[in-house]
């Protein structure tokens, strides 16, 4: 393996066998032909990856998808059916809430325990132990054994004492989740120190945000395989696509000739003189459908390029294909890296639809100023309904347009918050 490789898997699967009853694992086990009465379950299959050293990967999916399962093989708690896993350096990894930790034991034992187990020695965990104990911040109750520990004290030593011993790969899988706000923040800025100083990181959590923030690449797993690598942002896109889908195929929402369209209800093509985003992520069943778009200045123009300053108006014009009742209207705003930086929708603003016909066309327009940071975004549109207690994916075009955001004065962060600021001499 390449000194700049930090893990590499090849054609890694790991098989389960499932019986119907209790009684059929001792059948198969004794019986003289091998005759089988149990049926394979790929938690994991066939699964090949790289990850450099230094990068901070993401693992998405739903749960059942085989992410902790792909993450105990790394770290050597599970052994794969096939296949191979190579590991270059130390691993330290948060992939259950107390795993590694005896409970008689105190916290203060539990993190030189832990130090032990990972290669160092006394005088180096006497190094270490002030910054793991600040870092955990739960008083007291580091010199008490951890059975007495909330599931967030767990969380907050375990990151720590992982955090601090400095490995060459960190393994986190949803251990964050149970701390508070002030917590998740600290290990935010912990994972950005980690980054800097060229450590790997496998990040497996369900906060979308947290994955295009921090993450330069990402996994997509499904059913035990992986079933998309790439960047980030096209990831978090191809989940939610996958996500949308699946409940359409629940709704039985799905249709043949989706294009159906009427041109001679198109008049007046915004869209026609814009420039739109060739690799635009477009699906949808299209009982409704976006049939043109545009952003309008408070000059009354056509444009893609906002001051942040000014109220505009996003527009969609929609043509209904099918009745619905209640359709859901939105729009949001990502930066680059794909985080959803602004938006809105009908349903959040309480704003009354009512039931759809078909044939009908409406336009649905968006009001507002943008006082967000100057610099490059896109523009995403939907159309969704509630269906059978699933969300219903009628039409949505993600990165349609790519926007630049403008501005005659400065702003701090990510949103202009608008201060009007007083002075007063006593």
């Amino acid at each position: 393996m390449d000194n700049d490789i930090a893990i590499k898997a090849e054609n890694l699967s790991k098989v389960y066998k499932i019986f119907d009853r209790p009684i059929d694992r001792l059948k198969e086990a004794l019986n003289p032909f091998r005759k089988r009465y149990s049926k394979d379950f790929y938690a994991l299959n066939n699964v090949s990856f790289e990850i450099k050293k230094g990068e901070t990967v993401g693992i998405i999916g739903k749960n059942g998808a085989g992410k902790s399962t792909l993450l105990k093989i790394i770290t050597g708690v599970l052994t794969p059916s096939s296949g191979s896993i190579q590991v270059n350096g130390r691993i330290a990894s948060l992939l259950e809430l107390g795993a590694g930790f005896n409970p008689e034991m105190t916290g203060i034992e539990n993190i030189y325990m832990n130090g032990t187990v990972m290669g160092y020695s006394r005088q180096e965990m006497d190094e270490r132990i002030d910054n793991i104990v600040s870092f955990a911040d739960i008083g007291d109750f580091i010199y008490q054994p951890v059975k007495m520990y909330s599931s967030g004290m767990f969380a907050r030593l375990a990151f720590a004492v992982n955090a601090f011993v400095e490995p060459d790969i960190l393994i986190v899988d949803e251990a964050l989740s149970v701390g508070d706000i002030e917590f998740q923040n600290k290990c935010y800025r912990k994972f950005e120190e980690l980054r800097k100083k060229r450590i790997t990181i496998l990040f497996v959590t369900h906060d979308i945000n947290a994955i295009l923030s921090y993450c330069s690449m990402s996994f997509l797993m499904e059913k035990g395989s992986i079933v998309g690598i790439g960047t980030s942002k096209d990831i978090v896109d191809l989940y939610k696509k996958k996500l949308g889908e699946q409940v359409q195929e629940k709704s039985d929402k799905i249709k043949e000739n989706l294009n159906v369209r009427d041109d001679n209800l198109i008049e007046n093509r915004w869209k026609d003189s814009l420039k739109i985003n060739k690799n635009l992520l477009e699906y949808g069943d299209k009982d409704i459908e976006i049939i043109d778009f545009a952003i309008i200045d408070a000059t009354n123009k056509l444009t893609t390029v906002i001051n942040n300053e000014q109220i505009i108006n996003i527009k969609m014009k929609i043509k209904v294909n099918k009745d619905v009742n209640e359709p859901i209207f939105a729009f949001s705003i990502k930066d680059l890296k794909g985080t959803e930086i602004a938006g809105s929708n009908t349903y959040i603003t309480k704003t009354k639809i009512g039931k759809l016909y078909s044939g009908e066309v409406l336009i649905i327009n968006f009001k507002q100023k943008i006082p967000i940071q100057v610099g490059d975004y896109s523009l995403s549109l939907g159309c969704t309904e509630y269906v059978n207690n699933g969300l219903a994916i009628h039409h949505r075009l993600y990165d349609v347009l790519f926007l630049k955001i403008v501005s005659f004065k400065s702003v701090v962060g990510l949103v202009d918050i608008n201060s009007k600021i007083s002075i007063e001499k006593i």
